[in-house]
């Protein structure tokens, strides 16, 4: 019973290839607020479900979520279109929570602290999509100089995205390394790993997009949605630290 279980979980905390459902899902979706909700409720299912088995996760599995983690890490490099990275990047991080000792409450606060940073970037990519029709690399960078506003909200979207230090991402990747699953070296340096491979992915999305002469003009964010932003992500910085108090 706990291995189809696992399996079940396993399309919710995705494990390759199961992972793949989510993200022909997540790819499907247009609608910036679908997507939102897509990446808040998807990984709660699957900690419900995670919950449910009572004995600790073996470690055969934990190896497994390991290395999908790793590899969705690895293939976000390579993503020039915004929407599919940031399914990539979800799908690498909610594969960690398969990792240390299974607790309710404390795998649903890092599962929402893995994707509440990944909220913003799917709103801002939404407005790209329908001003260009698509958020891609290949449209032409230059966003900095096109439409500054939505290129300094987009680039620090990025880094939340990326669990850079004081959002809530980063203090979830951090209880997990800290985590007694993960006191092994060989866990401790592919979670290292896999943060690096996230920050390399992410800078070479922001080249292309932010960097360079504009490809097409772009009607920038009012002054309003902009202080929005601002305190949205003020306010995620703050549930970050919070969430660090919690978990670690």
């Amino acid at each position: 019973m706990s291995l189809t279980l696992y399996l079940i979980a396993g399309l919710f905390l995705p494990l390759f290839p199961l992972s793949m459902l989510f993200n022909r899902v997540f790819g499907r979706l247009r609608q910036p607020w679908l997507r939102v909700l897509l990446l808040l409720v998807w990984p709660q299912i699957g900690v419900l479900l995670l919950t449910q088995v009572s004995e600790p996760v073996p470690g055969w599995l934990a190896g497994w979520a390991l290395l999908s983690a790793a590899f969705y890490a690895y293939r976000a490099i390579a993503l020039r279109e915004v929407g599919l990275w940031l399914g990539f990047i979800a799908t690498s991080a909610w594969a960690l929570l398969w990792l240390g000792e299974v607790d309710p409450g404390r795998h649903h606060l890092l599962a929402l602290g893995f994707s509440l940073p990944l909220v913003f970037t799917a709103l801002l990519t939404g407005y790209l999509e329908q001003r260009l029709g698509a958020a891609h690399t290949a449209l032409g960078g230059g966003m900095a100089i096109a439409a500054p506003r939505f290129a300094g909200l987009f680039v620090v979207a990025v880094l939340a995205a990326v669990a850079t230090p004081l959002f809530p991402n980063f203090f979830s990747l951090m209880a997990t390394l800290l985590s007694p699953a993960s006191l092994s070296p060989l866990f401790a340096l592919g979670l290292v790993l896999i943060w690096l491979l996230w920050t390399w992915s992410g800078i070479r999305l922001l080249q292309g997009i932010v960097v360079g002469s504009p490809g097409r003009s772009l009607q920038d964010l009012s002054m309003t949605v902009t202080w929005v932003y601002s305190a949205g992500f003020v306010a995620l910085i703050l549930i970050g630290v919070n969430l660090g108090g919690v978990l670690l």
